[in-house]
């Protein structure tokens, strides 16, 4: 436990005193944090959910409406089905997507309107396959 101030030494003295013996037993060394920069959000001024911001961003969550969720996921859905490696798996994440979508066109939920509607698979398809063979070179074989 720290000392009191005694009488008549100044505080800044008294304070600098203490930091400089807190030091010199090796206190300081071995902190949370030492050596690394301080955080970007430093010079943003005071936010009472300061902590659970900074929790939330080191657990990797987000809290976005419904909607927003759904649309992001939709993204990144359409995103993972270019990069699927065969037909069979960009059909099945396109239709699980579509799933999602169509299940909240019906029952929105409360905040922003989702504002998208399902992928057509075989639009999707269709043009997973021109990215693939456009990155491997390939001409496509006409479906029928």
């Amino acid at each position: 436990m720290t000392e009191r101030k005694p009488p008549g030494v100044p505080f800044e003295s008294w304070v600098d005193h203490q930091i400089r013996v807190a030091q010199q037993r090796g206190e300081f060394d071995h902190l949370p944090g030492a050596g690394e920069p301080l955080p970007a959000d430093v010079d943003s001024g005071y936010d009472e959910l300061w902590w659970v911001k900074r929790k939330m961003a080191r657990e990797g969550l987000a809290v976005l409406p419904p909607a927003l969720a759904l649309r992001k996921e939709a993204e990144d859905a359409l995103e993972a089905a270019w990069a699927a490696p065969s037909e069979r798996i960009v059909r099945k994440i396109i239709t699980d997507v579509n799933v999602k979508i169509r299940d909240m066109m019906f029952k929105p939920p409360p905040g922003p309107p989702l504002g998208k509607k399902p992928y057509d698979v075989e639009e999707v398809v269709r043009e997973w396959r021109q990215r693939r063979a456009a990155a491997t070179g390939d001409v496509p074989a006409p479906k029928g």
